[in-house]
């Protein structure tokens, strides 16, 4: 399995580096320094992302402890 490297926050764009900086509140900064590695990606990707995960007929809570039990499973720590 691919893994990829965590960034250092200079080494994220402006806009990650912010995204990182809120992130960090949670405990969760380390996901916007592995997306670093490609943001024009994943900013697309956070235009699909968000409204699916805060939409529709399963709580956005349900979805969520779905997505940490996958990582979990798969050894994903970021």
């Amino acid at each position: 399995m691919s893994r990829l490297s965590v960034l250092d926050k200079d080494q994220l764009t402006p806009e990650f580096a912010e995204l990182a900086e809120k992130a960090e509140a949670t405990g969760h900064a380390t996901v916007f320094q592995v997306l670093g590695h490609r943001p024009d990606m994943f900013h697309n990707y956070f235009q699909f992302y968000y409204p699916a995960h805060d939409s529709g007929s399963v709580a956005p809570v349900i979805k969520e402890l779905a997505r940490l039990k996958i990582a979990q499973l798969n050894n994903c720590f970021t």
